[in-house]
């Protein structure tokens, strides 16, 4: 399936929205959000390349955490140190990521990221 491209700042805002609301309720049902729902929306529906939907997930998940992590924050369901150690390694991750990103094609990008994709599901389905 191969979604048409969309010039740069034209994809309706309405589309935006109701994107964020479907990642929103996943986000927090079951703690995902970002790059399992909204990449794959952005690229397949939208029109986005696989770096610009990357990326822009990557915008759009800092108000969607501080939400979700202020609501079960109230609710004592934080594990405050795992959290933050894990904050520490993403921080680390997160540049080698995109550096990453930066070496590769948007055909590649998009194989890589699927194949992850599916090896997840293989994953939570089986293991």
């Amino acid at each position: 399936m191969k979604a048409t491209p969309v010039a740069e700042g034209t994809t309706p805002s309405l589309a935006l929205v109701a994107l964020g609301a479907v990642a929103g309720v996943l986000s927090g049902l079951f703690g995902i959000g970002g790059g399992i729902v909204m990449v794959p929306a952005m690229v397949l529906l939208l029109g986005f390349i696989q770096r610009r939907a990357n990326a822009t997930s990557l915008a759009a998940i800092l108000p969607i955490s501080v939400v979700g992590a202020t609501l079960f924050g109230r609710a004592n369901d934080i594990d405050v140190l795992a959290a933050v150690v894990l904050s520490v390694g993403s921080l680390i991750g997160v540049q080698g990521g995109a550096r990453a990103m930066d070496r590769l094609s948007d055909r590649r990008l998009g194989l890589i990221f699927g194949a992850f994709l599916v090896a997840l599901a293989l994953a939570m389905l089986f293991l």
